[in-house]
């Protein structure tokens, strides 16, 4: 049966083409246009704080600006490390005990939906 199935090429018409190639253009210029915005983004944030240091008056830093991504690999662990020192030490043990109560409105019977029913029953 799966042997059967053929693929026509005289099936495709020209609207079917023009999408494929109209879809593959638009993938392909929204990724060109991420991968420039995401390029792009380090030196506007850049520009943005030296505009800050100098409105502030202060002195700008050279060496702050090229952080490589070991350094940044290295902060994140040692933060991830430090948080996770502040919670307290916890057993992996659980304990669920049942609590039975006599009454709750949520269950009860008498309480129905369609008062319809009800009417029914008498």
């Amino acid at each position: 049966m799966l042997l059967d199935i053929t693929f026509d090429l005289g099936a495709i018409d020209q609207f079917g083409i023009i999408v494929a190639i109209v879809g593959y253009i638009v993938v392909f210029v929204v990724l060109i246009l991420m991968f420039t915005i995401y390029n792009s983004l380090p030196k506007v944030l850049n520009i943005k704080n030296r505009y800050k240091m100098r409105k502030k008056g202060e002195k700008e830093c050279e060496e702050c600006e090229d952080i490589t991504g070991e350094i940044n690999a290295a902060m994140s662990m040692a933060l991830h490390l430090y948080f996770n020192e502040m919670h307290d030490v916890e057993s992996d043990k659980m304990t669920i005990k049942k609590v039975s109560k006599r009454y709750s409105p949520w269950s009860s019977k008498i309480y129905e939906l369609n008062p319809y029913f009800q009417n029914l029953k008498r």
